[in-house]
């Protein structure tokens, strides 16, 4: 019996050449693409499930809220003292480990004999680092790697750089010209799904804050290893009763969270984060679309089933004659919907085998057949198959086998006009998807435009950012002298920090004419005198730094220095002040005792998903990170090329590296341009499947009315209007289409661009250009059929009548 349900079955694709082809295509597309999106997912989801604790492992994130402050601030950076403290305080706490970011700082000057690299990937971390987190170690001993202050663990990649095939342990690496480290361990890659990356790892006693327990001066990251069956939100608790249990009487909030590891990827809203995180939202959505496209592509298979009802129904109605039961056709059908499905699933993982790599590539991540656990993977091909069986093939199936006979054999079909409604319906559906998805990626590349011309109130165009980090002030500033003076090259200025995403924390304790219990929470970066003449931050009110507020901080004791300020707008306002009259108002920031010398007008020194909050800039020459080179744009390559020459006669030991201060910028927005760079290319894909499904109904439909298209020719109806008349029932469900789907698509939009603070406006257009390509679309591919139907000669459609 099966087998002759299988030799039917088999006769019948072949018999169905275009249909077959059609629906194949569309299920080995549509399976390839939600493979393609469940790897991607997956990658994402599995970010640090690699270590054995992980379950136990937590991340202390900090949460403070003055009652000057108009929000909560919650940041991943933590004090020296928490790790320390609460691994003696609580129970629960197994062990503990603090990770400090030495790249972010400075990006760190490696060298070994005469290879010199300067290393973006640094930590430096407690001696247990490797009890609580799971690296494997090619050589060296997992419990004493980081014993030694001066020891450092590196990659294997790493070792490869320095070290070719050499063994690596016992080596010295001198980082930065003063610390001499000795590898003491060599570790696999870190994996990419990891937030805890790192090429090279020192030991914390490196840092001079080691040797404090503080509570305040946050620039690490702190996590713990709970015991297990610990109670991750009391202990949590019991931590911010610790620090708050002498605070009493203060009106400030301020609490201490922990975060599961497992989830810091993509929950966390905490700034400051050793890596961008992802965003779980954006994962929901590419869920939903890997579905939507399986769904759609079942959808194509279901419509062409139903649309040869009209063909297959005579066939059905012989069967039933000779004896055959409604089970066993349904069996027939569903088997011809498996050898499908089948087919479709092999050559969908084909796709999914040979896109992957480019995949990766468009996607910046570490994506392959790797990414799936083996049993993961077999499971939901299985499943696949038997869902997509089962999706695509059992109405059709329950459709075709409840047929009459009697019908049927005269010609007829008593369920021919419901399977026309469901066409219609199925075709509808597909291109609400479609309209859909146009118009968010209209929407979602207007958003990603808008961030990139907005006006942030800096001028990022044609700057340069070199790493100055740990360089004495003198030696930058005799630096910037000569560059200064070489053609192509307007001006210079150092910062600490990156000004399109500072991240100091600070807060204003002291204002004049405010009580003695006052506290404003602000960002602040230390910056040279020239800073916002060079980035064109303009100034409202009061007048810029100068080289009087450089040489009261630089030629001061440290106790005795009085500080310029530059405040912008949303600080003053905060503070109760207009520009004109904050300027000459003393303040005190962070112990810096000073006055405020001018109102800066708003700009942007964050991410755009963000509001812009008070900042203060302030000159402090003790340490600087970065150097911003104001070029002209004209002949680039010879200007970097002067500006190369002069740092190694400067800098001969440290390795010339540099980018461009709009790259920063838009790493802000990496997720969101990967995003919306995927909605785009599965939005191509959808379009492709529901227009395969669209032409294939084209088939059947002027299949079904060639005796009639036969007869308007020979009454003398043109091309054009035989072409209108096949393809109006089409464009009119594809116009219904368009009419549900931008109601949704406005509606998601709008939620989405909730997460900007500032955002573009969703316009008119966006529609018309969404509804006008997909009816275009559709037209194109009804009206090849149309045409070739109405070119057909009349004679050979009448012979039969």
């Amino acid at each position: 019996m099966i087998k002759n349900y299988l030799k039917t079955a088999w006769r019948n694709l072949f018999l169905n050449k275009t249909t077959s082809l059609i629906s194949m295509a569309g299920l080995a597309v549509g399976i390839c693409c939600f493979l393609l999106l469940t790897t991607y997912l997956i990658n994402e989801l599995r970010y640090d499930g690699f270590h054995t604790n992980a379950d136990r492992i937590s991340r202390l994130t900090f949460s403070y809220k003055s009652a000057d402050d108009a929000d909560v601030k919650t940041a991943a950076l933590t004090p020296t003292a928490p790790v320390p403290v609460f691994k003696q305080e609580f129970f629960d706490v197994e062990d503990g480990v603090r990770v400090v970011n030495y790249s972010n700082m400075r990006a760190a000057v490696v060298q070994f004999g005469d290879k010199i690299f300067k290393e973006k990937k640094m930590l430096v971390a407690d001696a247990s680092f490797f009890k609580i987190f799971t690296f494997n170690f090619i050589s060296g001993d997992t419990k004493s790697a980081l014993d030694n202050p001066s020891s450092i663990v590196i990659t294997a990649s790493t070792a490869k750089k320095y070290f070719g095939n050499d063994n690596a342990i016992g080596k010295i690496l001198k980082v930065d010209q003063k610390n001499n480290m000795m590898v003491t361990g060599v570790v696999e890659d870190v994996p990419e799904y990891s937030q805890i990356k790192f090429d090279l790892l020192g030991n914390y006693a490196m840092m001079p804050r080691s040797l404090t327990r503080a509570w305040n001066s946050s620039n690490d990251y702190s996590y713990f290893l709970l015991k297990p069956n610990a109670d991750r939100e009391a202990v949590a608790k019991q931590m911010t009763n610790y620090i708050t249990k002498d605070r009493p009487l203060s009106n400030d909030k301020m609490w201490f969270n922990l975060e599961p590891l497992t989830k810091v990827h993509l929950y966390s809203s905490a700034t400051y984060g050793l890596e961008p995180g992802g965003n779980i939202k954006y994962m929901y959505i590419l869920g939903l679309v890997a579905v939507i496209l399986l769904v759609l592509a079942c959808v194509n298979f279901l419509n062409l089933v139903t649309a040869r009802s009209a063909e297959r129904a005579k066939e059905i109605g012989v069967r039933k004659v000779m004896g055959a039961m409604r089970g066993q056709l349904f069996s027939q059908f569903i088997i011809e919907a498996g050898i499908i499905t089948l087919i479709s699933l092999i050559v969908g993982f084909a796709l999914l085998d040979l896109t992957l790599p480019a995949f990766s590539t468009f996607t910046g991540q570490q994506l392959g057949l790797h990414t799936w656990n083996l049993s993961w993977l077999v499971i939901a091909l299985v499943t696949l198959f038997v869902l997509v069986t089962l999706l695509a093939g059992t109405y059709p199936s329950l459709y075709l086998s409840a047929f009459k006979p009697i019908i049927t054999l005269k010609g007829g079909s008593s369920m021919q006009s419901g399977g026309n409604m469901l066409r219609k319906s199925l075709v509808v559906f597909q291109f609400v998807v479609s309209v859909f998805f146009i118009i968010s990626t209209l929407i979602a590349g207007n958003q990603l435009r808008f961030m990139q011309s907005l006006d942030t109130g800096i001028n990022r165009d044609q700057v340069l950012v070199l790493d100055m980090g740990g360089m004495p002030y003198s030696k930058i500033e005799t630096f910037k002298t000569e560059i200064g003076v070489q053609t192509g090259v307007l001006g210079s200025t150092a910062s600490y920090d990156s000004p399109v995403n500072v991240r100091g924390g600070y807060s204003i304790n002291i204002a004049e004419g405010k009580n003695a219990d006052f506290n404003l929470s602000v960002t602040a970066i230390p910056v040279e005198k020239s800073f916002t003449k060079t980035l064109g931050i303009k100034l409202v009110a009061g007048s810029d730094l100068d080289v009087g507020d450089e040489q009261q901080v630089m030629d001061t004791a440290e106790s005795k220095r009085r500080f310029s300020f530059i405040l912008n707008e949303k600080a003053v306002a905060a503070l109760g002040w207009q520009p004109e009259q904050a300027i000459g108002k003393k303040i005190g920031l962070n112990g810096r005792m000073g006055t405020i010398k001018g109102v800066a007008k708003d700009f942007n020194f964050a991410s755009l998903h963000e509001e812009i909050t008070p900042i203060v800039m302030f000159p402090e020459y003790d340490w600087f990170g970065k150097l911003l080179v104001k070029t002209s744009g004209k002949n680039t390559a010879k200007t970097i090329a002067n500006i190369q020459a002069s740092w190694h006669k400067f800098y001969p030991n440290a390795p010339f590296e540099y980018h461009f201060l709009d790259q920063e910028f838009e790493a802000l927005y990496k997720t969101d341009q990967r995003t919306g760079s995927i909605l785009t290319a599965f939005t191509i894909i959808a379009i492709f499947i529901s227009c395969l499904g669209l032409f294939g109904l084209a088939v059947f439909s002027t299949r079904q009315r060639i005796k009639e298209i036969g007869i308007r020719k020979v009454l003398g109806a043109g091309v054009a209007s035989i072409v209108g008349l096949v393809s109006f029932d089409f464009i009119k469900l594809v116009l219904i289409a368009i009419l549900i789907s931008s109601p949704l698509a406005w509606y998601a939009m709008h939620a989405w661009l909730q997460d900007f603070a500032f955002r573009a406006e969703i316009h008119w257009w966006v529609f018309a250009i969404a509804g006008g390509t997909a009816a275009l679309i559709a037209f194109l591919t009804v009206s090849y059929q149309s045409v070739k139907a109405a070119l057909s000669n009349p004679v050979n459609s009448l012979r039969s009548e």
